[in-house]
């Protein structure tokens, strides 16, 4: 299975590390880096999240302790991550 990324959720994981860098880069770097390799994850795990209450047919990553959701979908050949959201956010 392959994990693909939607372009909203590249730039949303953009435009996160692009606001944390302001106040310090390296923390930039360990939270791109932490929610990559989570959602890397779902390759091997693709049913690791919960259903998304908010999205149906979606599942919902969290990285404990960030406070960011990746929301995804499990399809046939692949997880197809969607967008990454702060979880104070009112989405979608």
């Amino acid at each position: 299975m392959q994990v693909r990324w939607s372009v909203p959720a590249a730039e949303d994981l953009e435009r996160i590390c692009e606001w944390i860098e302001r106040d310090s880069p390296e923390a930039a770097r360990r939270v791109a880096q932490t929610i990559y390799h989570e959602c890397a994850r779902l390759k091997d795990f693709p049913y690791l999240g919960r259903a998304s209450r908010r999205m149906e047919g979606r599942r919902e990553l969290t990285f404990t302790p960030l406070p960011y959701i990746a929301v995804y979908q499990v399809k046939q050949d692949a997880v197809e991550i969607s967008r990454i959201f702060h979880g104070a956010q009112d989405w979608p």
